[in-house]
């Protein structure tokens, strides 16, 4: 069986709650809807609204199906798994649709609105994403060695 992880981190989106078809766990946040166990049918479903960690979710999980929050993107990316971001195309000043829209330039995840959902699941090529590499502190340190002259 495929394992699909769907995130909301802390937030209220209800939209994909309501549009995600196919989850073995769903974390709901501070939403209204709590989808019961049977609620979905040829699909094992776990709901809950939260989790000191999620990182044992993610580790599981074929693919991820998560907002646009930045701790939930980059740890989901960190751990090197495929991401599927819905950006809440509800929200004002939509800084999430930034953060997706750059991460999906730079081939790490792909990304649509709850209303697209559906078509992209259907359509999607995960095969297209590249691996996110971990920072590497040590280059900035010795930018600032340089530039601060220390060096």
């Amino acid at each position: 069986m495929k394992r699909v992880f769907v995130t909301v981190g802390t937030t209220s989106f209800d939209d994909l709650i309501e549009r995600v078809t196919s989850p073995e766990a769903v974390q709901v946040g501070q939403g209204s809807i709590l989808p019961d166990s049977d609620s979905c049918h040829e699909l094992t479903l776990e709901a809950f609204r939260f989790k000191d960690s999620i990182a044992e979710n993610i580790k599981c999980a074929d693919l991820v199906i998560s907002h646009a929050g930045a701790g939930s993107c980059l740890e989901t990316l960190g751990a090197d798994k495929p991401l599927l971001v819905v950006v809440n195309d509800k929200l004002m000043d939509n800084h999430q649709l930034e953060l997706a829209r750059q991460l999906h330039q730079d081939s790490h995840l792909l990304y649509c609105t709850p209303s697209t959902l559906t078509e992209t699941l259907k359509t999607m090529d995960l095969a297209v994403l590249s691996s996110f590499l971990p920072g590497q502190p040590k280059h900035f340190a010795n930018f600032l060695d340089r530039a601060l002259g220390v060096q």
